[in-house]
């Protein structure tokens, strides 16, 4: 994670440097993460869904193959949803409020996963 963000940085230094006459200047943007980072991401909720935490001890935890799928579609919604709020652009430059956009939504859909797979496991039996 800290590769990828490095050369970015080196990038961005280089560009202003160069467009600067030979001053530079650090540009740091967290958004949008590199893919090293949403993998990281994405093996952080399976984590989360597999084992023992205050989420599986009220909603149950899930088995790694339906956590891995879950975890992923919670990762790619939450990350297209923090895409399109950051299209609204703004003052936020360095991207740490559609960061936080990012990680609310992963966080709610993470909940709500949980609650929806545990209230349909409760109406399984009454079947």
């Amino acid at each position: 994670m800290a590769e990828g963000a490095a050369a970015e940085a080196k990038g961005e230094i280089e560009k202003n440097t160069a467009a600067g006459g030979g001053y530079s200047s650090l540009v740091l943007k967290i958004w949008p993460p590199t893919q090293r980072t949403r993998e990281a991401v994405l093996h952080r909720l399976v984590e989360t869904l597999t084992s023992q935490s205050v989420l599986s001890k009220r909603y149950g935890s899930l088995p790694r193959d339906e956590a891995a799928a879950v975890a992923g579609t919670i990762e790619e919604e939450a990350f297209s949803a923090a895409s399109a709020a950051s299209v609204g652009g703004g003052a936020d430059d360095d991207g740490i409020e559609v960061l936080n956009v990012y990680s609310q939504e992963i966080s709610r859909r993470m909940v709500e996963s949980a609650k929806a797979r545990a209230a349909a496991s409760a109406a399984a039996p009454n079947s």
